[in-house]
């Protein structure tokens, strides 16, 4: 089993920052990919950002140009960081780790990004 922990979600007001985190912990052999989703109210689950094996990024087209994310192997963490933000950004975002292609995967509780004035 695997268990993420979630942190840096909160309030910013529209062309703030914010820097997600995610720690993975549990006994795995490998990661195959750890990534961000996030689904606001009333929409579905999309894909925000995400590594796959090594350090090739992709990026969901609202993140890309003002998201990033990044990954210390080493400590099992994924970090987001999160430029000019907007109202739109306004989610839950879910850390996502998947340990292979096919699976298992696992995620996180959720945390909360709202970004108003």
């Amino acid at each position: 089993q695997v268990q993420l922990l979630e942190s840096g979600g909160g309030l910013v007001q529209p062309g703030g920052s914010l820097r997600l985190s995610c720690e993975a912990s549990g006994n795995i052999f490998r990661t195959f990919a750890m990534g961000w989703y996030r689904q606001a109210p009333g929409k579905e689950r999309e894909l925000v950002a995400s590594i796959i094996s090594g350090s090739q990024a992709k990026y969901g087209d609202s993140a890309k140009g003002r998201f990033t994310i990044s990954r210390d192997t080493a400590k099992s963490t994924v970090y987001l960081q999160m430029n000019n933000l907007q109202p739109e950004d306004t989610a839950v975002y879910y850390c996502n780790q998947k340990l292979s292609r096919v699976g298992p995967e696992y995620w996180g509780q959720g945390i909360q990004v709202t970004v108003s004035s």
